[in-house]
């Protein structure tokens, strides 16, 4: 980030600070002061229940990525299953790289793994409703309940040589 917009200035309940930004005016500019706030020890200058909410987001969000990738993940093993036929060496790449990103997320936020049965569960309908719409198939043809162990969603195999060949 760049040079932090606040400069000096002294703290005493926040009057007397030179034209601080609000959150809702100006996020970027918001965020340097508060990081200029936090780095001279102005802790009474900072906006501790905007931070407290930004935090927040910041986790929510990598939840959001784990759900997301989880997802996709799902999404591209319902549709492996319920049209072999059909299958394409980029489902493949889908799985392998949304396992990628689940691996990654765990390594950066360990914290997630006590909410990994949350993400799975809250992921599936979205991923079976997705598969439904890919595959043009109904969503009773789908099972209601994730039919995946970890161990599937990790750890099972998917090979090129199960992929249907198709002529030029």
């Amino acid at each position: 980030m760049g040079e932090p917009a606040w400069k000096g200035g002294t703290t005493g309940g926040g009057s007397s600070l030179p034209n601080r930004t609000r959150y809702e005016d100006d996020l970027y500019t918001w965020v340097q002061e508060q990081v200029a706030f936090l780095r001279a020890g102005k802790i009474d200058a900072l906006d501790l229940e905007q931070i407290a909410e930004e935090l927040s987001d910041v986790g929510n969000a990598q939840y959001n990525q784990l759900e997301s990738a989880l997802r996709v993940l799902m999404m591209h093993m319902l549709k492996w299953d319920q049209q072999p036929e059909k299958r394409t060496p980029s489902w493949i790449f889908s799985i392998r790289e949304q396992r990628r990103r689940y691996a990654r997320l765990l390594k950066k936020n360990p914290g997630l793994k006590s909410s990994l049965d949350e993400a799975r569960d809250a992921a599936y309908p979205n991923a079976r409703d997705w598969a439904s719409d890919e595959t043009h198939l109904p969503p009773d043809e789908f099972p209601p309940e994730c039919p995946y162990e970890w161990d599937d969603i990790l750890n099972r195999p998917f090979d090129f040589d199960s992929v249907k060949k198709q002529r030029p």
